[in-house]
C-alpha cells in the first residue's frame, strides 16, 4: 500500500469550483457518472466518494460540454478561482 495522499471526487470538484456546492457535485457523479483515468485505465465511476490522487485524469459532461482535466493537487480548501485552477490542468475542451 502507498502513501499517496487520496481525496473524495466530489470534494475534489467542488474545491476545483467544477461545481457551486459539493451537493452538486456529487448529485452530478452519481447521476451523469464521471471518468476517470488512472495508470492508462479508464472507468466510469457514479460514486462520490471515489478516492482521486495526483495525476488521475477527470472527465466529465456538463450539458453539451466535455471537459478533460489532470488532477495537479489535492487542494485544503475551496479558495479563490485562481487557487482552484491550480488544482488542475486542462487536456481537452469540447464546446
Amino acid at each position: 500500500m502507498t502513501d499517496t495522499p487520496t481525496l473524495r471526487l466530489d470534494v475534489w470538484l467542488w474545491r476545483a469550483r467544477f461545481f457551486k456546492t459539493r451537493a452538486l457535485s456529487g448529485s452530478h457523479v452519481r447521476k451523469r457518472g464521471v471518468r476517470l483515468t488512472r495508470h492508462g485505465q479508464t472507468r466510469r465511476v457514479n460514486k462520490p466518494g471515489t478516492a482521486i490522487c495526483g495525476g488521475d485524469v477527470v472527465t466529465l459532461a456538463r450539458g453539451a460540454h466535455i471537459r478533460t482535466v489532470e488532477v495537479l493537487d489535492l487542494g485544503t480548501r475551496r479558495g479563490p478561482a485562481e487557487e482552484a485552477a491550480s488544482l488542475y490542468r486542462t487536456l481537452e475542451t469540447d464546446t
